[in-house]
């Protein structure tokens, strides 16, 4: 036995049980210690040697998944049964439809062969593709509309500027118009004047 001492009271390490245990009661605790507690193999916790068993099966026998039956450590169940057991319940990603994970991959090259109407683009298009199809196509319709776009505004850049012309001569031509009539007023009206004169002389 190894001996370890304190500054109160001697200790001693139990060899069965690797306690340190006051080196006085050191005979009869060991007596006690390797008669009634066993060291699990697995997890080195001391346990009663009459729960020795239960303790193996309840804490490190390996167990049967409820799913597919297969055996395993009991800590590592939750995680096959979450991620890894063919038979745990997975979704279709195309129709959401439920089924066991070994079944997924058959219903899915199935299911994501069927088509639907891309309402972009109002063409038929397959669901594994879709996903990308939309952002593709989202990309060309905004680039559709943008150069559209692009091609109207010089449009009316062109438009304005012809029409502009034509409210700029329009003040000219109305000044030449009023010139005009008021110089054939002015004629008319000295003419009319000077007729009556000119009959009177003869």
């Amino acid at each position: 036995m190894a001996l370890a001492s304190d500054d109160r009271q001697a200790t001693s390490i139990c060899n069965h049980c690797d306690r340190a245990i006051p080196s006085s009661n050191m005979d009869l605790h060991f007596a006690h210690c390797s008669r009634n507690l066993e060291k699990c193999k697995v997890c080195d916790d001391m346990v009663p040697k009459i729960f020795a068993e239960e303790h193996f099966l309840s804490t490190h026998a390996p167990v049967a998944c409820t799913l597919c039956s297969e055996k395993m450590e009991r800590d590592v169940l939750d995680v096959h049964k979450g991620e890894n057991c063919p038979q745990r319940i997975v979704t279709c990603e195309y129709c959401e439809f439920p089924l066991p994970a070994i079944d997924l991959f058959k219903h899915q090259e199935v299911c994501g062969n069927r088509t639907e109407l891309c309402p972009l683009c109002h063409k038929y298009i397959r669901l594994r593709e879709m996903n990308g199809h939309e952002s593709r196509c989202n990309s060309v319709v905004n680039n559709v509309a943008e150069s559209s776009r692009n091609t109207r505004q010089p449009d009316r850049d062109r438009g304005g500027a012809q029409r502009r012309p034509q409210h700029e001569f329009s003040p000219r031509m109305l000044l030449y118009t009023i010139a005009i009539t008021g110089i054939a007023v002015l004629l008319g009206s000295l003419f009319f004047q000077r007729k009556p004169g000119d009959n009177e002389m003869h």
